[in-house]
Formats: C-alpha cells, structure tokens, sequence
C-alpha cells in the first residue's frame, strides 16, 4: 500500500524533469535522435548490401578499415570536447583565464590532446585487428596519412563548434558531443558509395570532408587507385569547416568573456 504523499512527491519529481526538458531544447533532440541516426545508418548500409552483395568479398577489410577510421572522427571531436568539458566540470575556467593563457593558445592545447588521445584510442585497436583478422589499414601506406589527418581535422571543427554551444547554452547542449558527430554517419558513407544515398541529400553529403575520405579509403581499397581529386576535395572543405568551428568558439567565448557566462557555466 502506497504511503500518503507518495504519489504526489513522485509526481513533483517528474514535474520537476519535464520542466528541465522543456527548458533546454537539447536534451529533447537527444531523446529521438539515437533511434532515428541508429535507423538511417542501418537502413543504408541494409540496402547498399542488397544490391551488392559482393562488395564485401572484393574488399574483406573495407567495413573495418572504415570502424578504424570513422574512430578518428569521433575521438578527434570528443578529445576537444572532453578536454574543455573536464575544465567545466572542475569549475576551472575563470582561473584559466585569469592567467596569462589566450583563447587560441587554449584552442591549440585542445587540439594537441586530441591528436594525442586519437592516437592512444586508435593505434592499439588497429593492431589488434591484425591479430584478429588479418588485415592490417597500414597497408593503405600514405593514404592512410592523408585519410586520417582530415578526418581528425574535421573532428577538430566539430568539436569547437560543440564547446561554443556549450559556452552559449550551458551544460544542458553538452549531449551533442556525444550524439552529433554521429549525426554525420549517415551522410559520411563509412560503409557504402554516397551514391546510395537519396539524391536530395547527396548534396549535403559532399558537403562534409567525411565523404571524400570514405569515397577515396574505398577507392584504394577496393579499385587500388588514390584519387587526389578526393583528397583535395576534403582539404579544400576542411579549411572551411576548421575556420569556421574556430570562428564560433573565439566569438562565443569572446561574448561569454563580455556577459559574465564563464562565472557562471557549470552551475
């Protein structure tokens, strides 16, 4: 039997997370966003596979070299925004830059240990599929470089673009570090041709730096030709994407610095 006041106490908890969601319009695109990315991306690769079933057999280590890959991506951005996150938590900003210490000299110190996260998370994974599956991405020789200095690149963007969402919206925007790079799967063709994607969407697809180092990993792979057109393509947008996730966090921080946010980010 259920003791007076229960329901209501119960009731009030609820009220009070509603309430949270209602007032940070991040955490509710979170709600629906796994299910829906986690449907598309499957969805695709489902359908990519229906019409190809060899493409497997021609490449054995494609889906894997494009799992090692993709990680790039995703630790390049989550090693930004972890780093500046870890320095939220701590409440540690104000003293940051009570210091002698400049935005950008902090944006590199970022960057360095990104780089130095990405290579601690990556390197013992792709060994370790020598081991277990014989296929070794270092066989890729310099395109592989060239594959994972612009994905770690556009990870980098990503991730500053995140830190400035979070300088402007609170800790309540802090999911997309999680959830949006993720986002980007669908339209980056990790497992299958940008062709199989709908054509209003191809578009935004070579939009993204992702899909021309996808293109150009199976194009190595699967045809044993580097395409540089790819490759350029893919600097050529990463300058763009890089300049302007740098741009969003030096401005929002700039505005942060001005309106009193760093006092009062984490609380």
């Amino acid at each position: 039997m259920m003791r007076p006041g229960t329901l209501s106490r119960i009731g009030a908890l609820v009220l009070r997370y509603v309430y949270l969601l209602r007032a940070s319009w991040p955490r509710v695109v979170e709600l629906a966003y796994w299910p829906t990315v986690q449907m598309i991306l499957w969805g695709l690769i489902s359908k990519f596979f229906e019409t190809n079933s060899s493409f497997v057999a021609q490449a054995a280590g494609v889906l894997i070299a494009g799992v090692l890959l993709w990680d790039v991506l995703f630790r390049g951005q989550l090693g930004v925004s972890v780093m500046f996150f870890e320095e939220i938590y701590a409440r540690n900003l104000t003293q940051l830059f009570a210091s002698p210490l400049r935005p950008g000299e902090m944006v590199a110190g970022m960057l360095l240990v990104s780089l130095l996260r990405t290579l601690i998370g990556t390197i013992p994974a792709a060994l370790l599929a020598i081991v277990l599956y014989h296929y070794s991405i270092f066989d890729m020789g310099l395109a592989l470089l060239a594959f994972f200095v612009n994905l770690l690149v556009f990870g980098w963007a990503i991730g500053l673009a995140i830190c400035a969402l979070v300088l402007r919206y609170g800790m309540g925007a802090e999911g997309f570090a999680w959830s949006a790079i993720f986002a980007l799967a669908p339209l980056s063709g990790i497992y299958y041709p940008i062709d199989t994607l709908p054509g209003f969407v191809r578009p935004l697809a070579h939009a993204l730096p992702s899909s021309h180092v996808f293109e150009g990993m199976r194009s190595v792979m699967v045809d044993g030709v580097f395409r540089v057109d790819l490759l350029l393509n893919a600097l050529a947008l990463n300058v763009v994407w890089f300049g302007l996730g740098a741009f969003a966090f030096l401005a929002v921080f700039e505005l942060a610095r001005r309106r009193g946010y760093l006092l009062s980010i984490g609380d």
